[in-house]
């Protein structure tokens, strides 16, 4: 019997769990290591941040559902990874033994690296539950005195759809209240251009997501360097073509919020061969790792390298239907290994983003993710906000059942015919 331990109870690890217990069977021995035993939906904080969800809507104590399906639970933080010795070592002094390690940790958020960035500092983050009801709180007495609002994404973030879901959303709440003709807005990327993505744009992402922020009445400042947050400022140098500083900023804001830089968590820090500089797993094409091939990973946490060179740096984001392949890749390369076969398993790694503008939302097909592509588009409707919808559903439900429902490709692909972009096609 395999000892296989997965860290990180998030979206991939919730989903890895499932996946490798089915594919595996009841015969070797699953835990699962978090922190704390309630998982987020992450992809709904956005509304939460403005009241469109209650914090119970979208969250699920795992530990009856995991224990459920014969794995073990263990809510306590990891503390440092020790390869060498295929153990973790938690806060509370205590260990867990592994067989075999699925790394789905997801980033530490580096607000440290911008003054004053963060729900420490003076702006708002959306990127976990805590995050998110702090911004609530904050959006509750922003409301009370309406003013400028900044929202953008710092240097080195990987993640640049929620910030775009978040100024829309933003918008949309308060043209509902009625409040929108007392709020300039600012969009501030580190993105070379709108729609960039940190993916060299998706099918005419640039266009669509320009003229929704003008639509809007939304601003915006590229190839943005934010160099500190001050009470009811930040200050913000915009970068040419060759990075050097062509125009500075002062932006005043009653309300901001940024998505941070990402880097590795600290309990895989410095971990030579493990981890890249900036503490992302390192993978091989089965989603291994080269030193430590008893070592999986998925999700945010892994290494990918940029797209492109770009003025400001930016990360490449992973997208849900890239981690739900990723580990499914894991899944069945574990059950082949474990089988005494060699590993043949590999992630597609296509991109499928839905994001929400409050009243409709953009979607981006990118097959694969990582240019040049068999499939590129770009599409916006009503049809996406229901199809966001229908994934938290989803996902919430597949946590709070335990059961491993249809992959996120085909749950949402299929339901709004997206199924029908076949990869030897051209772009679009």
């Amino acid at each position: 019997m395999a000892n296989i331990v997965i860290l990180g109870a998030g979206m991939g690890g919730m989903s890895a769990a499932y996946e490798i217990r089915e594919a595996l069977g009841r015969e070797h021995q699953i835990t699962l290591v978090g922190e704390g035993p309630v998982f987020n939906f992450t992809p709904s904080n956005p509304w939460l941040a403005v009241g469109w969800r209650k914090p119970d809507e979208i969250r699920v104590d795992v530990t009856r559902p995991v224990q459920s399906h014969n794995m073990r639970f263990v809510p306590t933080p990891a503390r440092k990874v020790v390869p060498e010795a295929n153990r973790i070592d938690l806060v509370d002094g205590s260990s867990v033994d592994y067989d075999y390690l699925v790394i789905t940790t997801g980033p530490r958020l580096a607000f440290e690296r911008v003054p004053g960035a963060g729900p420490e500092g003076f702006s708002q983050s959306v990127c976990t539950g805590p995050h998110a009801e702090k911004a609530w709180h904050s959006y509750q007495e922003f409301l009370k005195a309406p003013g400028p609002v900044v929202v953008g994404a710092l240097q080195g973030a990987s993640c640049f759809g929620p910030a775009y879901e978040f100024a829309m959303i933003l918008d949309t709440d308060l043209r509902r209240r009625k409040l929108r003709d007392r709020v300039p807005m600012t969009f501030v990327t580190s993105e070379p251009y709108i729609g960039h993505m940190g993916l060299g744009g998706i099918g005419d992402s640039k266009g669509l997501l320009e003229s929704e922020l003008r639509q809007r009445h939304i601003k915006w400042i590229e190839n943005a360097r934010v160099t500190s947050f001050e009470q009811g400022q930040v200050r913000v140098e915009q970068l040419d073509d060759t990075g050097e500083v062509a125009k500075t900023h002062e932006l005043p804001f009653a309300y901001s919020m940024f998505i941070p830089p990402f880097a590795g968590v600290d309990a895989v820090k410095g971990i030579e061969g493990l981890v890249n500089p900036g503490g992302f797993i390192l993978i091989d094409e089965h989603q291994r790792n080269p030193k430590y091939p008893n070592v999986y990973s998925a999700g945010v946490c892994v290494a990918i390298p940029p797209v492109e060179a770009t003025p400001v740096p930016v990360g490449v984001p992973k997208t849900g239907l890239m981690i739900e392949s990723m580990v499914t890749a894991i899944a069945r390369n574990l059950r082949d290994e474990l089988a005494g076969n060699p590993v043949r398993a590999r992630a597609t790694w296509n991109a499928l983003c839905l994001a929400d503008m409050g009243d409709k939302g953009f979607a981006f097909v990118a097959l694969p993710q990582i240019p040049p592509r068999n499939v590129t588009r770009a599409m916006t409707g009503r049809w996406v906000h229901l199809a966001k919808v229908a994934y938290e559903k989803y996902f919430l439900r597949k946590v709070r059942k335990g059961k491993a429902y249809p992959a996120y490709e085909k749950a949402v692909m299929q339901a709004f015919g997206i199924d029908r972009l076949k990869p030897d096609r051209e772009s679009v």
